[in-house]
């Protein structure tokens, strides 16, 4: 279809009955309904395209077609992995509500996605970006002091940047050092934090947040330069800024934290169980990843210095 055309009706009017299903239903985040919905009205115009306007008209051969379509546009695995996936959850919710005859998505296959071992700071980087934004704060400048919080904040937990900037001030439990964190799904866990995160989350709040925040802020642990909630585009630019200070480290931003957290908590002994807990993540194969990553490391160090490697 041309960009100017416009579904058939009935197939708009799925991915419309579609994106409501995912956000009333699913309570799903505004990413996620943003993503599969354009998955779905992407499979919409395929569809269309083969003349069909009715969604009973959706069978398994053109789902398969579909992605086989998507491989020759050069879309990567991921891609491919996370369409099939919108795919059959559309196909269930369609034949949930009387659209389709029977779940044609079901047994659709999904390609299995390269996954790229995640780059992560090491030790010594993590403390010289620290120190670099504690010395920074000692100026007492409220944005350097909220920089300093945001970094070991990050770091001490692994939150993501989504949780992050959607952090409120009565989310922090000092006495216990544990801060809220509402993740995915709208799931609520605790995370520990250490001293150092503690002591510059109270430096921020004591002489930092009081000369940034506005009324507009309401209740946010972390504020922009103009005084409302810091959005998570001005916190990954934080991150991303700060580390280029730092000689030889990646370029990462807040995710590139959260991976170097989870990655040096097991390297220092913690099981995956508790860092699955600790990061949010529903399946512990998510959480597997940064053994590979410890894995890779431990085998450079070998090469390095064993003389029989």
């Amino acid at each position: 279809m041309d960009a100017d055309e416009e579904l058939p009706e009935a197939l708009a009017g799925a991915v419309v009955g579609f994106a409501r299903h995912l956000a009333a239903e699913r309570d799903r985040s505004e990413h996620t309904i943003r993503a599969y919905t354009g998955d779905i009205a992407a499979l919409m115009e395929h569809l269309a395209k083969l003349g069909r306007t009715e969604i009973g008209q959706l069978d398994l051969a053109t789902l398969r077609s579909w992605l086989a379509r998507q491989s020759t546009l050069g879309r990567s695995r991921a891609t491919i992995a996370r369409r099939a996936s919108a795919a059959r959850v559309f196909t269930a919710w369609a034949h949930r509500s009387g659209l389709l005859a029977e779940d044609v998505g079901a047994v659709l296959a999904t390609p299995k996605a390269r996954r790229a071992l995640p780059e992560v700071l090491r030790a010594g980087e993590a403390s010289t970006l620290m120190d670099a934004a504690a010395d920074d704060a000692s100026d007492g400048d409220p944005v350097n002091l909220r920089d300093h919080a945001l970094l070991e904040l990050l770091y001490a937990t692994g939150i993501r940047v989504g949780e992050l900037v959607g952090l409120d001030v009565d989310d922090l439990d000092d006495g216990r050092r544990v801060v809220r964190v509402l993740g995915k799904g709208r799931k609520e866990r605790t995370v520990p934090y250490g001293v150092p995160a503690a002591e510059a989350l109270d430096a921020w709040l004591r002489a930092g947040r009081p000369k940034l925040a506005a009324p507009a802020a309401g209740p946010a642990l972390f504020v922009g330069v103009r005084g409302g909630r810091l959005d998570q585009r001005a916190a990954r630019t934080v991150v991303h800024q700060r580390l280029r200070a730092v000689p030889g480290a990646p370029d990462l931003g807040p995710h590139g934290l959260r991976h170097t957290a989870a990655t040096h908590l097991l390297e220092g002994g913690a099981d995956l169980r508790s860092v699955q807990e600790l990061l949010g993540h529903a399946s512990l194969g998510t959480t597997q990843i940064y053994t590979h990553v410890s894995v890779d490391r431990l085998r450079k160090v070998y090469k390095q210095a064993h003389p029989r490697a």
